[in-house]
């Protein structure tokens, strides 16, 4: 007996996918795993694929990125199954949903407005996301800023919120200031040795160099991302150094691995 055809949207990849979200919650004949979760238990997973796909942008390795933005599209794909479960909304709804807010953001490609640069886009851009805040009526400034982002981001965030209704230093002068300030006081908590009081200056000072970063237009977590990067290579030099040597890092002292990283960083600059 011939078996029915597909239809062509059940053979277009996206609609695949999303059979197969269907498939493993089915509850009868599911994946007992898949069936447990929850938008709780998933978040996790949702957040590292994120990281998964910066992580292959910043190798270039376009094998890898196809592979991760899958990744991450199942995990959207998972959180609009558990919520078509709730009928709250489905992949149809989240697809609908950005599209229209991408037409009403983009008012000089899809309406009548004049083209703007890319500075002059980034400001309008600003403006219609203030007035769908206030659409929602979203309470106070800062209110919107999600809790759940990255503490290093969610600090730029808030910042940048902040300065756009005037509370900001004047200039990287000012803020430079308010970091010695800041470093000032956590090396005065160091000699006390309180931990609460340590960790709460450690936490000023870092989320004035969030401010540094967002005065300065740059993005923090990837100057430390870079910057990790450098000291995972530099390291990497000091490590095969002393292996030719015949030693490990711990069969050397400081003053020889820090002469070896000096030579590396010299070598970079070179």
């Amino acid at each position: 007996m011939s078996q029915t055809p597909p239809s062509p949207e059940a053979s277009h990849p996206v609609f695949r996918l999303v059979e197969i979200m269907d498939r493993l919650r089915d509850p009868a004949g599911g994946c007992a795993w898949d069936l447990e979760q929850s938008f709780a238990t998933i978040a996790p997973y949702t957040v590292e694929e994120a990281y998964e796909v910066a992580d292959a942008i910043e190798r270039n390795d376009l094998k890898d990125l196809k592979e991760e933005l899958g990744d991450l599209l199942f995990q959207v794909v998972f959180h609009a199954r558990m919520a078509s479960e709730q009928k709250a909304f489905d992949f149809a709804d989240v697809a609908a949903a950005i599209s229209d807010k991408m037409i009403r953001r983009h008012p000089h490609v899809f309406g009548g407005e004049s083209h703007r640069t890319a500075g002059e886009q980034t400001v309008a851009w600003e403006v219609i996301k203030q007035q769908e805040r206030t659409a929602k009526a979203k309470g106070g400034v800062l209110d919107d800023v999600p809790v759940g982002l990255p503490a290093l981001t969610r600090a730029v965030k808030l910042s940048k919120r902040a300065a756009r209704v005037g509370f900001v230093w004047p200039s990287i002068h000012e803020v430079l200031d308010k970091l010695d300030e800041e470093v000032a006081e956590l090396k005065a908590e160091v000699a006390g040795g309180d931990r609460d009081r340590l960790r709460a200056e450690l936490g000023d000072v870092l989320f004035v160099l969030a401010n540094i970063a967002r005065t300065l237009d740059i993005e923090p977590e990837d100057a430390l991302r870079a910057t990790n990067a450098k000291f995972v290579r530099r390291f990497g030099y000091v490590e095969a150094v002393l292996a030719e040597r015949g030693k490990t890092p711990e069969m050397s002292d400081l003053a020889e691995m820090d002469a070896l990283w000096d030579e590396a960083k010299a070598a970079e600059k070179a």
